[in-house]
């Protein structure tokens, strides 16, 4: 995974090593995502960073061509600052690069953030079985979460 910088070039996405989990894990228990299956599920994870501050975070989970983008988080102090988005933007390279033509998330609360990056509503029974059995969809994430798709490939 790339590098990505903001405007004022303070900002650097990479991918997260195994010396960063634990404030992966903070950050994501800080923005009440789901980490109970973190050691089953172990999604690749990026992390942002400022001035040596780990300010957000965005995981990865592969099944064949499609995967699910689960655990977007920026920290409070750090939204609105083009850190999710350049989280997102990242996923979506990597994704490209090892295959993977389609991305499916569970949101709560940012529906709109992922509406206005060409994801889409979708019913969760046209979804592949391996997504269907992940801990989101079974148990970690409430059915009135929604369920979004992204087509990587161009295709509808």
């Amino acid at each position: 995974m790339s590098a990505a910088a903001s405007p004022s070039g303070a900002l650097n996405v990479r991918p997260a090593t195994a010396q960063d989990m634990a404030h992966v894990r903070a950050l994501l228990e800080a923005n009440k995502l789901p980490t109970a299956d973190l050691a089953d599920s172990r999604p690749e994870f990026v992390v942002a960073e400022s001035e040596s501050l780990l300010i957000g975070v965005a995981g990865l989970q592969r099944f064949g061509n499609v995967a699910l983008l689960r655990s977007l988080a920026v920290a409070e102090r750090s939204r609105g600052s083009g850190t999710g988005s350049a989280l997102v933007h990242e996923l979506e390279r990597f994704a490209r690069a090892h295959g993977i033509n389609e991305l499916v998330l569970l949101t709560e609360t940012a529906e709109t953030f992922f509406a206005s990056r060409g994801y889409e509503r979708v019913e969760r029974g046209g979804l592949p079985p391996a997504i269907l059995a992940t801990a989101e969809f079974r148990s970690l994430c409430p059915a009135s979460a929604a369920c979004m798709s992204k087509r990587l490939d161009g295709t509808p």
